[in-house]
């Protein structure tokens, strides 16, 4: 079977399979990925989390010892019902053989889920899932505006509030990079405001100012604008909190590809302000000069070799973590040297 479609893995979420499946979830998205392996579980167990019928093992026990894969899912449950395979961090492991032998079960008793990271089309676990139509795979990518729109509604809904468009405008460029991170943030946001029963702009700066998702925001209009100083502050306070490179890459290169359309507008005749003024979602006001700067610094030719670097350090920050930082700090302070030079040429 393919990958579901957007459109479809909420609901094949809320109904799995009821009998035995192999279930993929995977993507650059690690909380988006966790959540929705756990909701999977929760609903496919109904409850029961008798570690009899729901084994969680981390993929490391599978690939020591391949064959334990499949002997767990043709153990039959002591008291009954359905049994549950939960295996995490699979991403990066070679789970290849044991999903080969998995696959090839006639009759698959169990419900098994496998929590990976971001896989490469057409290569590994990926292919393997993707090929078989005895298979289920669930790509997570990072949240678009409608997601964001639809978390944010889910857990003011939920908390009792109503929420400014202001504020709801501020969170859209905080938010997104991460579902798990933007889920905490906004709990914490909703518990903050629990007693004003409304959420304004100065909430959202006020609690998730210190966030890491406030200061990716502004460390990538730093690099944009060619603040150099910003952006090594910002840098070293990210690194220091262990941020992941490929999800700071990944909202940078989005960010850019923004720029880029708002640049092609303004060279199509339109008034730079009123471009900024007329996105969707609309731009936080405090933003609204710090943008309508950066898309006065970069022209289109710029902007699509930016892309090309930024494209280049998320793969490379996906694919090692271990340089993946350096990488980054490299792109970033590039791209701010060109901002600049080009910023000053302008005046």
């Amino acid at each position: 079977m393919t990958a579901l479609k957007a459109g479809d893995i909420d609901r094949f979420i809320a109904k799995p399979p009821e009998g035995g499946a192999a279930i993929l979830i995977y993507g650059p998205d690690t909380g988006l990925v966790s959540e929705r392996a756990g909701l999977l579980v929760a609903k496919a167990s109904e409850g029961d989390d008798d570690p009899f019928n729901l084994a969680k093992i981390d993929a490391g026990e599978i690939v020591s010892d391949p064959s334990r894969l499949v002997d767990e899912v043709l153990t039959i449950p002591l008291f009954g019902g359905r049994r549950i395979i939960w295996i995490k961090d699979a991403g990066g492991k070679n789970m290849a053989p044991a999903a080969a032998a998995l696959l090839k079960l006639d009759d698959c008793p169990a419900l098994v889920v496998i929590e990976a990271g971001d896989l490469k089309k057409g290569t590994g676990l990926r292919k393997q899932f993707e090929d078989s139509r005895k298979a289920y795979a669930i790509p997570c990518y990072a949240d678009t505006e409608r997601d964001i729109d639809q978390l944010i509604e889910q857990e003011t809904r939920e908390a009792g509030l109503t929420i400014t468009k202001e504020a709801k405008a501020a969170l859209h460029s905080l938010l997104g990079a991460d579902r798990m991170a933007s889920r905490g943030e906004l709990r914490k946001l909703c518990l903050y405001a629990l007693n004003k029963g409304r959420i304004d702009s100065d909430d959202v700066e006020a609690i998730i100012g210190d966030a890491s998702a406030f200061e990716m925001s502004e460390l990538i209009d730093a690099s944009a604008m060619g603040d150099l100083t910003t952006l090594d502050h910002g840098l070293e306070r990210l690194d220091a909190q262990g941020s992941n490179s490929s999800v700071i890459a990944g909202q940078a290169l989005k960010h850019f590809q923004w720029l880029h359309r708002m640049r092609a507008d303004i060279d199509q005749g339109k008034q730079p302000q009123q471009v900024v003024d007329t996105q969707r979602p609309p731009v936080f006001f405090k933003r609204k000069a710090a943008i309508t700067r950066q898309i006065l610094i970069w022209n289109v030719p710029d902007l699509e070799k930016a892309m090309e670097r930024l494209a280049e350090a998320m793969k490379t920050a996906r694919l090692n973590d271990r340089i993946g930082p350096a990488v980054l700090s490299e792109t970033l302070l590039t791209l701010a040297r060109v901002a600049r030079a080009r910023g000053n040429s302008r005046r």
